[in-house]
């Protein structure tokens, strides 16, 4: 895909081999601001003689400033942390795998994108129930209201309910509210993307965010209850294969 080029020396730079380097954030959910930074986020492989010897290299690589003009918060894991959390009920992990936004891919991302539907369970409910409660703390904490948050929070418990109603992953809060048609958010996608990072909201009505928000956060409640997700993941032993294979080969 296109995708800002100066990413990819940063990709190119990082110390270890990457199994994959996506964008997340603002880009992904489909609501950056001009001057929003680039979230990169990715799977490294530690050689064998870092991961068995009594010095281990570093299971998390971050990076982060301005560089050239570009703001970048980039963060790798290592594979073997990183297939351990795509077996927990983290659903932010998945998005990254499956983010359609990719700067740098790989046979073996290619099979995790395979994997990350064997990862996905019911419980997962909780991620995107204690991501939007966070969320939420931040925008009503705010004098002015702050438009990134509150869309987080649309954002998040959109893309809950819809894997709790599909087995899907779906980040992006515009192609979410074609199904969900909330009418408040075009203009407020609208606003952030024609705004700056950290706009405000001229009149923010909060009485009927809360509503909003208690309302999404029961109607999540609800299809976590009547989902009919597996309890468990089912890609373990396939990830530890993976795994594996990466690592010796």
């Amino acid at each position: 895909m296109n995708h800002e080029p100066r990413l990819q020396q940063h990709v190119d730079q990082h110390p270890y081999p990457l199994l994959f380097a996506t964008i997340s954030g603002a880009h992904l959910y489909g609501f950056p601001s001009p001057d929003s930074d680039f979230d990169l986020r990715g799977v490294h492989v530690l050689p064998v003689e870092e991961v068995v010897g009594l010095t281990t290299g570093p299971e998390t690589v971050e990076k982060s400033g301005v560089y050239d003009g570009l703001e970048l918060d980039l963060v790798t894991h290592d594979v073997k942390k990183f297939f351990s959390l795509m077996l927990k009920k983290n659903g932010y992990v998945l998005e990254q795998v499956l983010s359609p936004l990719v700067v740098q891919s790989s046979p073996a991302h290619q099979r995790l994108g395979e994997l990350a539907a064997g990862c996905v369970t019911r419980h997962h409910a909780h991620h995107y129930l204690g991501f939007a409660a966070n969320q939420w703390k931040l925008f009503a904490q705010e004098e002015p209201p702050r438009v990134k948050p509150l869309l987080y929070v649309y954002r998040v418990l959109l893309t809950g309910i819809h894997l709790m109603r599909t087995g899907e992953i779906e980040a992006n809060l515009g192609r979410l509210n074609e199904s969900f048609r909330l009418p408040q958010l075009p203009e407020l996608i609208q606003q952030k993307i024609e705004g700056p990072e950290k706009g405000t909201l001229d009149q923010a009505d909060i009485t009927f965010h809360q509503r909003e928000y208690d309302r999404l956060i029961a109607e999540l409640e609800a299809a976590y209850a009547e989902s009919k997700l597996p309890e468990t993941a089912s890609a373990a032993e396939a990830l530890n294969s993976l795994l594996i294979e990466v690592r010796v080969g």
